[in-house]
């Protein structure tokens, strides 16, 4: 490799694109006007319809003392990269309806049409696509583990608002692949690809000559991110052959893009919708009768709460799976910030005056984590949820005057 060496890698082959991940020997490599600037910074957000179980949703305490509840138990081993952020709301969502009406403004904090005409805002997600998006092949990653669903809500609100969390602007969300293969295939820029053959082969011999001019720990790297993306690969051929997955897998699958896109720096930018708001998921491999929708109106049930927990540790999986990839001086996590939330706090009386909300990653050492923040009784005006969102863009490097109905930062965050 000669001349200018960029950050990332990317090998080609008819019909397929292979970005590797962050080498470290690559800034060596790099002439002075090409070396990196520091690592990129990455966000997605993941969202869980109809409310948490409130009697197992707590943290207490700071760092390695810090105190995780049931259903935040499966983020334990990285509980000093995590914030347990409580008390915060979105009031243009307040006192308008339920379902819906709480959903279609989560992540933009614009009020929202009512009628069939679903009109929203840009959100949070996409104002950093716009911004960050051009500096990588793909602007952002909209994956959903559910249809969605069509029509009017009976509280007169178009059902679009209860099945995408990202938008474009007023008029347009943003399409969401359900599908994991085909998420893949946009992933991966494969075109006409013979389903008995890996994309990894089309890409030995480039592999190859990139692996004979960087470390050994770098080949490692390789040979690491690899595997993985043939892993994947695998499984989500089996899809195409006609075996479908059951939510877990689903879910995993998903997750598994989401670190695959981060690791290559693919994009930037992802959204992940677990479960939508009104919800008919199934859990039978939990034991719990009935869909997610019915099961979180006995929101403090047991049942509910294995729901719960199951959906955060998807948070809990994608951030182990980015803290075990290696990129600069410490972790690809160590350079995000996955936020978790979802529309409402008790989902048997819709009540959203305060939302579940969580963050993994430090954002290249920008965000402290480790914390339990508390905000509930900090005055309405500072604890607004687009005030986190302005605080995330900064960090972003995405300065705004304002957003939605925020136009200051989430004072502590």
């Amino acid at each position: 490799m000669t001349g200018g060496v960029s950050r990332r890698v990317v090998l080609r082959a008819a019909g397929a694109a292979i970005a590797l991940p962050w080498l470290e020997s690559l800034p060596a490599l790099a002439s002075a006007s090409r070396r990196p600037a520091a690592c990129p910074r990455r966000f997605a957000v993941l969202f869980m319809g109809n409310g948490v179980n409130g009697n197992h949703w707590w943290s207490r305490g700071n760092g390695a003392g810090m105190t995780l509840s049931r259903s935040l138990k499966p983020l334990e081993p990285l509980k000093q990269k995590v914030n347990v952020i409580s008390g915060l709301f979105n009031p243009p969502a307040v006192g308008v309806g339920i379902h819906p009406a709480q959903t279609g403004n989560l992540l933009s904090g614009v009020p929202i049409h009512y009628g069939q005409i679903a009109r929203a805002a840009i959100t949070v997600d996409q104002v950093l696509a716009h911004r960050v998006g051009p500096q990588t092949s793909l602007p952002s990653l909209v994956l959903s583990c559910e249809q969605p669903a069509t029509g009017c809500h009976e509280s007169g609100f178009s059902m679009i608002y209860s099945s995408h969390i990202s938008w474009h602007g007023a008029t347009a969300p943003v399409p969401s692949d359900v599908d994991p293969a085909r998420a893949f295939d946009r992933l991966f820029a494969t075109t006409g690809r013979d389903p008995r053959q890996s994309i990894l082969d089309r890409v030995t011999d480039p592999a190859g000559r990139v692996a004979g001019c960087v470390s050994a720990s770098d080949k490692h790297a390789i040979d690491g991110y690899l595997t993985r993306v043939r892993e994947v690969e695998r499984r989500v051929d089996r899809l195409r052959r006609g075996h479908p997955p059951d939510l877990r897998e689903r879910t995993r699958l998903m997750c598994d893009l989401v670190a695959l896109a981060f690791q290559s720096d693919r994009t930037r930018i992802a959204s992940l919708l677990l479960a939508r708001d009104l919800s008919s998921l199934s859990y039978p491999f939990l034991g719990v009768r009935g869909d997610h929708h019915a099961a979180s109106h006995d929101d403090l049930s047991d049942g509910y709460e294995q729901i719960v927990r199951f959906h955060v540790s998807q948070l809990a999986y994608l951030a182990e799976q980015l803290d075990a990839m290696r990129e600069g001086e410490g972790t690809v996590l160590d350079n995000c910030c996955l936020l978790w939330l979802s529309n409402m706090w008790a989902g048997w009386k819709h009540d959203n005056r305060k939302l579940p909300v969580v963050t993994a990653g430090g954002l290249g050492g920008t965000l402290e984590t480790g914390r339990s923040l508390e905000y509930l009784y900090a005055g309405d005006d500072n604890r607004r949820l687009c005030s986190l969102y302005l605080s995330i863009m900064d960090r972003m490097g995405v300065a705004l005057d304002r957003f939605g109905d925020a136009d200051t930062r989430l004072e502590g965050f």
